[in-house]
């Protein structure tokens, strides 16, 4: 059994969004709020399916999501919050306001996570990495 498709797949738009499309969004979550987003592509005069609109409107278009660069103060608690909280990122994103939990899982896995490791830190543990990783680590490396 299971549940439904979200929407009919023959009839929706795929890939980039438009600016007509994001316009109808918003004046659509302005006038009646966050709902039920299955039923918003209709009601908004979309051919989305409202997964889509619902990932759009929350990735994108909110009017309090930052954007931009992290600060120096998001990249420090960001890194205490893992350590607290491991990779539970809808958590760690309700305490930073106007970042959403995507963008805080890509900004460690791309910057966080490797500064930790430029640091001799283990990103996992929030330890320093012992000598026995490390040794274990130039042991697997291609001899020359």
């Amino acid at each position: 059994m299971g549940r439904s498709p979200c929407c009919e797949k023959a009839h929706t738009n795929k890939g980039a969004w438009t600016r007509e499309e994001d316009e109808r969004l918003v004046a659509h979550v302005r006038a009646h709020g966050e709902g039920c987003w299955r039923s918003l592509p209709g009601a908004a005069g979309l051919l989305r399916c409202g997964k889509s609109c619902r990932l759009r409107w929350i990735n994108y278009l909110r009017p309090d999501l930052k954007r931009g660069n992290f600060t120096r103060d998001e990249d420090d608690l960001i890194v205490k919050l893992h350590s607290l909280l491991g990779n539970k990122w809808s958590l760690i994103a309700a305490r930073l306001p106007g970042r959403t939990d995507n963008e805080i899982k890509n900004y460690w896995n791309t910057h966080i996570r490797r500064k930790l490791l430029g640091r001799g830190i283990d990103p996992v543990t929030h330890r320093p990495l012992t000598h026995a990783a490390s040794a274990t680590t130039r042991e697997r490396a291609p001899s020359r």
